[in-house]
Order: structure tokens, then sequence, then C-alpha cells
């Protein structure tokens, strides 16, 4: 068991670049608790209306905490970052900002609405509750080429990925691309559907707890990730499938880059390889996925890059 150190909100950074040095050095299987921001970096407030979105200062905006070296870790290994837990404020924004999101063209005017967030709900607007899934946007290691690069572009090392599942339980799998890793994370969310069509979650400060583990020579070619998914359904065949409110555990791999039918092509080809290294021969394990699989668009918002995501139940592993 390692231990556990607190990072806080101040030791931020605004773009990767595998020069910066690292705030905290932890060894494999240590706990982290991360202070993080909301991804305006603290210049949207709960009493705000649309004038902070024409004042936003893009240049500040989707602030990391971190990154933390983690000893030992090397390329060619998979650091493995299971989320214990994420404690959000108990408000958030979401905003359209003008040029941004996939339907920029059709809503070019700022908006602001500022939901609650308490316990399992958030109140978008009266009469409108939404169940919260606090989840982590921005989450990744530096990349191996050398100078910055914007974290709001998600990349084969993680970063703004926007994947709503990568919440609390959720074991996250990256390829390390540099000694030390370089781990951060940033851009909390109490829910974000799959897309993040308008470019924004529920986006609020949230402190993130984290277990950092390293799978030497795992080499995964992109990020990948286990989680939980409960859901309900009633059939006269139920026995022979998870019964109602049941939560099942699901891996998913990803395909990210600028066209969504090859990032599409490359989660396909990723889910097909890890069904295959579980024993399914990979003929078997594609038309597997044709039957089982779900194919989903994680983020269209983030240009140039998309995400795109293929999930399989963890049953169907030999």
């Amino acid at each position: 068991m390692g231990w556990t150190v607190h990072v806080g909100s101040a030791q931020t950074h605004l773009a990767w670049d595998n020069s910066l040095p690292p705030v905290l050095t932890v060894a494999p299987g240590d706990e982290l608790e991360l202070e993080l921001l909301d991804a305006s970096g603290g210049q949207v407030t709960a009493e705000d209306d649309a004038g902070a979105i024409e004042r936003l200062d893009f240049s500040a905006v989707n602030p990391c905490t971190g990154p933390v070296l983690v000893e030992g870790a090397k390329p060619g290994d998979d650091l493995v970052v299971t989320l214990l837990g994420i404690d959000s404020a108990g408000w958030g924004w979401t905003a359209n900002i003008p040029g941004f999101g996939l339907l920029a063209d059709d809503f070019p005017e700022p908006y602001l609405r500022i939901s609650r967030v308490e316990g399992d709900v958030v109140t978008f607007g009266p009469g409108i509750e939404i169940p919260a899934r606090r989840m982590i946007g921005t989450i990744g290691v530096a990349k191996a080429a050398p100078g910055r690069s914007p974290l709001l572009v998600p990349t084969d090392a993680g970063g703004n990925m926007d994947v709503a599942q990568m919440g609390v339980g959720t074991r996250l799998h990256l390829p390390i691309h540099v000694p030390g890793a370089l781990f951060s994370a940033g851009d909390t969310h109490a829910v974000q559907g799959d897309g993040e069509v308008c470019g924004t979650g529920v986006e609020t400060p949230a402190t993130l707890h984290v277990r950092l583990d390293v799978v030497p020579g795992a080499a995964s070619p992109s990020p990948w990730y286990e989680y939980e998914y409960e859901y309900e359904y009633e059939h006269e065949h139920a026995h022979t499938r998870p019964g109602p409110h049941t939560s099942e555990s699901w891996a998913a791999a990803t395909g990210i880059g600028p066209d969504l039918f090859a990032a599409a092509r490359a989660a396909t080809r990723r889910a097909v390889e890890l069904l295959a290294r579980s024993g399914h021969d990979p003929i078997d394990a594609y038309l597997l996925l044709s039957l089982v699989g779900e194919l989903r668009v994680s983020e269209i918002v983030d240009a140039p890059n998309w995400v795109v995501s293929m999930h399989v139940p963890h049953r169907y592993f030999a």
C-alpha cells in the first residue's frame, strides 16, 4: 500500500510540455489527492452571467494540476490511473462559447447556465434534475515530442479526452511516453453526455483522489479504460443476462485523431486486440464486437482531434 499526498490547485500548468519540472515525485502504488480548478481556471463564478463568457481569457482555460513524476515509469510501460474519488463543488457552469462546439454556426451568441450540484443531483434549471456523474475531462501524461502543445487537444497520451465514463471506479491505462510519465489532470464535470456537443459539461472545481500504478512493458498504443456501468431492463430471458439494477464491468478502447471514421476504426482495432489478448481468435473478436460492442463518440469538439470509444462488457473476455 502506497502513501497519500495532496497537491494543491496552485500547482497547475496550461500546456503539455515534457520539460516542465514535476511538482511531486511518487512511487507506483501511491495515492494522490489533487485539487482541480474548473475549466475556466476560476474565471467563471456561481454569480456570473453570459458576460463572463465574453470576457473569457482562452490562454488561461483548462488548467491541469501537476505534473507528477512516477518513479521507475518509462516509455513502453503503461500508467494505470484508478479514480478513487471525485469531490466537486456545489455548483457548476455550462456555456455556449462563440465559435466553439458542434453547432457553433447555429448558436453564435454567448450563453451561460449555472447549475446547482447537491449530492447525486445536478439541477440544471427549474424542473430539470439530472443524476450527477462526476468525471474528469482532462487526464493524461506528457508526450514524447519536445515543446508546448495545447491542453485542449486529446492525443494518444490522453489529455482532454472528455470521456463521460472517466468517473469514480474507472481504471485508465495510459501509454507512457517519457521517463516518469509526468501525470496531470483537470477539467472536472459534475455530469457530461457522450460527445460533449456544446463544448462544455457542468464545469466545476473538485478534489480528485487517484492511485497510480505502472504495468511494465504493456505498451498500449492508445488510452483504454475499465469501468462499472449500472443499468436496468426487463426481459423474458433475463436469467441469461444481468438482472435489473445490475452493475457490470466494461472495458473500452479509444481511437483519437482528426477523422471520425479513422478514429472509429482505430478504437475497434484496439478492442479486437484486447479481446484477442484474452484468448479470442481475432476474427471471432471482430464478429463479437459487431454483436455486443458499443461504439460511441466520446468527444467531438476539441479540434483538431476527436475521441471515439469501443465499449465491451468484461463478461465477453475469454
